[in-house]
């Protein structure tokens, strides 16, 4: 699948599921921004791949936290490679604990980052999508959000809350030719449950009638068509790919 020209900011790109969809969307001809927060080891890493298969991408920092931090990226990833096309919301992270227990900061630390950041970015980057009245806005939510996660409160609420956001966006933005979708993962193969004990593995591959694990190309494998021209009636639609655990 071919989508030859386009640029396209992924957050969170430096590894895992947002790794795997800056490749992805490299290999289709489209310039990508590989956002990370803190390991620009990772996120060069990402780049130079891209580059060694003949794409071109570039690394940008911002914490997508913060308002000015993500104008500024913006700005640098238009002036560098031209107005973004398509808009990845990927960044995101877990801080696990009982509800009961979980620090305030700890909320707000997995809230913003996921769904802060989300609004963030299209804030700013989707305004700028208004004008050429085209667009491409994709949010990486998780099964979490649908089924809740034990001791992972804020992250299943965060990842919830990105499902309200993509179907919100997409009606704000259909008049301006800019589709919304999200895209819900189930358990993945990821440096996020990497340490995951032999126990909760066992019990999380009995709930998933694939019985196995997802591959993050296969998640980037969706976002490709999501993004592409085969997709263009396609808005506020929260896509799952789980192997079945939520159906």
């Amino acid at each position: 699948m071919k989508i030859d020209g386009k640029v396209a900011l992924v957050t969170g790109a430096s590894r895992g599921i947002g790794k795997a969809i800056a490749i992805a969307l490299a290999d289709a001809g489209v310039k990508v921004a590989v956002n990370y927060l803190s390991r620009s080891d990772a996120a060069d890493t990402v780049v130079q791949h891209i580059a060694e298969a003949g794409g071109e991408a570039i690394a940008v920092q911002a914490d997508v936290r913060d308002l000015e931090q993500v104008r500024a990226m913006a700005e640098q990833v238009s002036s560098e490679l031209g107005p973004i096309d398509i808009l990845i919301n990927n960044a995101g992270i877990i801080q696990d604990k009982l509800l009961v227990f979980m620090k305030e900061e700890e909320w707000s630390d997995v809230v913003d980052t996921s769904l802060k950041g989300s609004y963030h970015c299209i804030k700013v980057v989707g305004r700028k999508m208004m004008s050429p009245k085209y667009g491409r806005i994709i949010n990486i939510s998780s099964d979490a959000g649908v089924l809740g996660d034990m001791m992972r409160a804020n992250y299943a609420s965060a990842k919830a809350g990105l499902l309200g956001l993509t179907k919100t966006a997409a009606r704000e933005f259909a008049a301006s030719g800019i589709t919304v979708n999200a895209v819900v993962p189930g358990v993945v193969e990821t440096e996020m449950i990497s340490e995951m004990k032999d126990a909760k593995r066992e019990k999380l591959l009995a709930s998933i009638p694939a019985g196995r694990f997802g591959e993050p190309e296969e998640v980037a494998r969706v976002v490709l068509f999501l993004v592409s021209e085969s997709a263009n009636y396609m808005t506020g639609q929260c896509v799952r790919v789980d192997g079945g655990m939520a159906m």
